[in-house]
């Protein structure tokens, strides 16, 4: 068994660590933005652009966690199936995010330009009113995903303040 995460993984979970605490406070901004802004048109071009580069590190970091060994999990019985169980969830929102995000902005049958450097093909409409649905299952998405984020965080805490274990060192590589 490992004792330490390997690098790569660290990385990927602190970019998307803040990433996506800035994706969230992106697109509460965004949707007070008037036509008449000058951001109207290119901060939703750099969510998006940002949310598939996301995409692309979240499935390099499943298959990093699949293949790599890990650290022995601490706490009791009951806190390493909650963290299992977190860690789960929280994949599971982050890619229901990508898709819903997908589905918003693909709707009108326009592909998504990547910073300009690539296109994300659309799909299309695939249902109607795909825009509005995708929309508010976004929204819901996102709260959920900080929230949840943010028991994580606190989680994280509690280990190193009251159980004063490693967990969090594990994830700052300080042991």
């Amino acid at each position: 068994m490992n004792t330490r995460w390997p690098r790569i993984i660290l990385l990927i979970h602190w970019v998307t660590a803040l990433a996506v605490a800035g994706m969230f406070a992106s697109g509460v901004w965004m949707v007070d933005l008037t036509y008449y802004s000058d951001w109207y048109k290119t901060a939703p071009h750099w969510h998006k652009s940002a949310g598939l580069i996301l995409l692309a590190l979240t499935l390099a970091r499943i298959v990093f966690r699949l293949v790599c060994t890990r650290p022995a999990a601490h706490g009791n019985r009951l806190e390493k199936r909650a963290s299992k169980a977190g860690h789960l969830f929280l994949y599971a929102l982050l890619l229901s995010m990508f898709t819903s995000g997908y589905l918003i902005s693909t709707a009108d049958g326009r592909a998504i330009d990547v910073f300009n450097w690539f296109a994300v093909p659309a799909l299309g409409e695939l249902i109607e009113n795909q825009e509005d649905i995708a929309g508010d299952v976004h929204f819901y998405l996102a709260w959920t995903l900080i929230v949840t984020a943010s028991l994580h965080a606190i989680a994280a805490l509690k280990h190193h303040f009251f159980n004063k274990d490693d967990t969090l060192k594990q994830m700052l590589r300080l042991r």
